[in-house]
């Protein structure tokens, strides 16, 4: 499994050693884990990234965890989101249901049961999310994507797309500003990852490039490995 293929957890601990200690045990157990010391941090890199379950405290300074569960719920309601806490109260755990917590689990907790518990629910969430649906047009700074007529946009002027282009276009935008697996792609688009479909998913990635020259802000990245990643970059030299 590569790195990109591991599911990535936002969990929000103010206590460092428990902290520190689960972070290794889900690593090792093939999760990408990011590690947040208070509310605040843990509230501007959910926002900022994207995770496929989130682990929260309750009892967190500056902005506690219930408050954090409900802004993570306004803006996805569908991530599963599990509550680790020493508040043991029923109205708590009530509190924390009311949230939209698919799991409450009080301290002290065997890490296996946890494991199972993520490993559960993430399968659960899989297996009941649809793939999202597609915008009739996708913004990528002065362009204007359009996947379902195959064409890029701009001051309209329109580039047309063959349908691998187009293929290719989406998929980047679908992981917009994260990492595209190379792997994914190739089994999505040419149902195949061997040498020649990597070095011609190379080909049409330069032609991509070549489509948003007129806006250097619009970056495809190489990122050795793993994959591209399609973003907007704030400064341009």
């Amino acid at each position: 499994m590569t790195d990109t293929q591991r599911p990535k957890i936002l969990m929000v601990e103010d206590e460092p050693n428990f902290g520190s200690v689960l972070k290794d045990y889900l690593e090792l157990n093939d999760y990408r884990v990011e590690l947040c010391k208070d509310g605040a941090v843990g509230r501007e890199t959910f926002n900022r990234e994207k995770f496929d379950l989130v682990l929260l405290d309750v009892m967190l300074p500056k902005v506690d965890g219930f408050t954090l569960g409900k802004h993570i719920r306004g803006r996805n309601d569908k991530i599963p989101l599990i509550f680790i806490t020493a508040k043991t109260l029923k109205h708590d755990m009530l509190e924390g249901f009311r949230t939209g917590a698919d799991d409450y689990i009080t301290k002290p907790f065997d890490s296996e049961v946890l494991l199972y518990k993520i490993k559960a629910i993430l399968k659960r969430n899989i297996e009941e999310s649809p793939e999202p649906e597609f915008p009739e047009e996708f913004p990528i700074g002065l362009y204007a994507f359009n996947y379902k007529f195959r064409f890029l946009e701009k001051e309209g002027q329109k580039q047309m797309l063959s349908p691998r282009e187009a293929d290719l276009l989406k998929f980047l935008c679908m992981h917009f500003n994260d990492i595209a697996p190379r792997s994914e792609a190739l089994n999505k688009i040419w149902n195949e990852d061997n040498y020649f479909t990597t070095r011609s998913m190379d080909v049409f990635i330069a032609r991509l490039r070549k489509y948003f020259k007129e806006d250097p802000r619009v970056e495809i990245v190489n990122i050795h490995g793993n994959g591209f990643i399609l973003r907007l970059s704030e400064h341009v030299a």
